[in-house]
């Protein structure tokens, strides 16, 4: 894998194609687990490890595994890593195996890992699979972590358990809340992606311009050279 092709996977995760924010997938465990950071972070570190180990596995066999059952193959795959997710926090986390509850196993057939596993690991190298998982998942996880820090502050007064302050609004701590704060994020999200990519497509476009001036004006001015080389 190249560093551009690394850093083409990077930004896609994260900015481009971020599941949370611009392809609005995995949206229940996101409204239900955001209202705290420690539900949030555990969620997301969560699905992080379980995407890089399942693209890579599906990955490894993408040449081996028929297509007329991948899908199933994929979720059993999936499945086996959620497993040992939830092995791992029940034993050495109980408090988040607890908050997380019916979400924790709905991870298998969360449409954000089978929609990787789908559209990207089942077509590409193991370390390139692995990568977009990583990324996809920091996606997933700076989302959903950025959300819990705004209801735990405004429904809770807390951050991490920790009390800021007596002041709270119980709105955001409920269903409503939630989408509420989600609608916005994804409009304040969108709204600063368009206008970075405007700028950088109208900063390639001068570019571009300047390139094509500096090429016309060195078009034009060898003429003039020849018959100066001629006259001389």
């Amino acid at each position: 894998m190249t560093g551009q092709k690394f850093k083409e996977i990077a930004k896609n995760g994260v900015l481009v194609n971020n599941p949370t924010f611009r392809l609005v997938l995995g949206t229940c465990p996101t409204l239900a687990i955001s209202s705290s950071v420690f539900n949030s972070l555990g969620m997301g570190l969560a699905v992080t490890f379980i995407l890089i180990c399942s693209n890579a596995i599906i990955s490894a066999l993408r040449k081996v595994i028929p297509n007329e059952v991948r899908i199933p193959a994929f979720i059993l795959i999936i499945a086996t890593f959620v497993t040992v997710v939830r092995m791992f926090l029940y034993k050495y986390v109980p408090a988040l195996y607890t908050s997380l509850g019916v979400f924790l196993p709905l991870i298998v057939v969360n449409c954000i890992i089978l929609g990787r596993a789908e559209s990207f690991a089942s077509k590409n190298p193991v370390l390139d699979s692995a990568a977009d998982g990583l990324f996809t998942g920091l996606g997933f996880t700076l989302a959903i972590t950025l959300m819990g820090l705004i209801r735990e502050i405004l429904g809770a007064g807390s951050i991490l358990g920790y009390k800021l302050w007596d002041f709270s609004i119980d709105f955001f701590g409920n269903t409503a809340g939630a989408f509420l704060v989600y609608g916005l994020m994804i409009a304040g999200f969108n709204a600063l992606y368009e206008k970075f990519e405007n700028n950088r497509k109208r900063k390639n476009y001068i570019e571009e311009m300047q390139a094509s001036a500096l090429a016309i004006q060195a078009k034009e001015s060898e003429p003039a050279e020849n018959a100066d080389v001629k006259e001389a």
